[in-house]
């Protein structure tokens, strides 16, 4: 018995790695797949942006052009592009640090209260999920418009902290639930404030999730359409979103050189994947554990 059981664990532990192998092996080629079918429109509007306008649409579209040319980037930046790019640098990054900033404070004194009213605001800031952008724009243009901020950064930087705060404040609150609360009553009995409590521990504690939060909420104020659209009006204040369209005529449209400027205006999200995945990934994974 002693030598049948022997033999068969290693039947066993062989069909097991046959079976993950097979595993591996259809994840690797649906991987491959969706990286193809994903990968491909940036790989085209790359290959375009090298085009000339006349004949953009001759040869094989998944072939380089033979004589690709650097003259429709020139024309983005002759057109004003790194102002509209600081434009959206300002609104997208001043967005999303008051996001991440309210949203922390707020998170960590959901957790800790135990005050019914700081759960109903927390309900009430829920029900923000539910609201979609597009219904209550006519009231956002017309208290920006009293408020006299129409036309202006500010002006586009504060509808965006309002909507984005729900989803983040939900997400930090399950993250900042998940810490133990041991680490709390032991800087409680040293005697730290509760700033010292959110900045030395909350804080480090949530680095994942704050940086996974702040790229997508980074993502969402860079690419906003609406709210330029409805809240500007002067080149002075616009952003990429809104400058792109200017490519486009009445009658035609230059379409390598918009996508030469969609290129332009995507790096920042692209160096943000970059450099700030394994974070992202992390605070994906992490979080709503009770």
């Amino acid at each position: 018995m002693g030598t049948t059981g022997v033999t068969q664990q290693p039947m066993k532990s062989t069909k097991r790695r046959s079976k993950v192998s097979g595993y591996g092996i259809a994840f690797t080629v649906f991987g491959t797949i969706w990286l193809i079918i994903a990968g491909y429109p940036l790989l085209y509007m790359l290959m375009t942006s090298l085009k000339h306008q006349n004949g953009y649409l001759v040869g094989k579209p998944w072939l380089p052009p033979l004589h690709p040319t650097l003259s429709n980037y020139s024309q983005v930046l002759q057109a004003g592009f790194f102002h509209y790019f600081l434009n959206s640098v300002v609104v997208s990054v001043t967005s999303v640090v008051l996001i991440v900033a309210f949203a922390l404070a707020l998170a960590y004194v959901i957790v800790r209260s135990t005050n019914k009213v700081v759960r109903t605001i927390f309900n009430v800031f829920l029900v923000g999920l539910a609201l979609p952008i597009q219904a209550a724009i006519i009231p956002v243009y017309l208290l920006i418009l009293k408020l006299g901020l129409y036309n202006t950064l500010i002006g586009m930087i504060l509808p965006t902290v309002a909507f984005g705060l729900p989803l983040t404040l939900l997400i930090l609150v399950n993250f900042v639930r998940d810490i133990p609360s041991e680490l709390f009553e032991s800087m409680g009995l040293e005697g730290a404030s509760d700033f010292q409590v959110l900045w030395h521990l909350v804080t480090p504690l949530s680095k994942p999730a704050l940086v996974s939060i702040g790229i997508f909420e980074f993502i969402q104020a860079w690419n906003n359409f609406l709210f330029p659209l409805v809240l500007t009006q002067s080149k002075a204040v616009q952003v990429l979103p809104l400058a792109i369209v200017q490519f486009q005529g009445q009658h035609s449209i230059n379409v390598p050189v918009t996508m030469a400027a969609v290129i332009f205006s995507a790096l920042p999200l692209i160096f943000a994947y970059i450099f700030a995945g394994k974070y992202l990934r992390a605070g994906m994974l992490a979080g709503f554990g009770r």
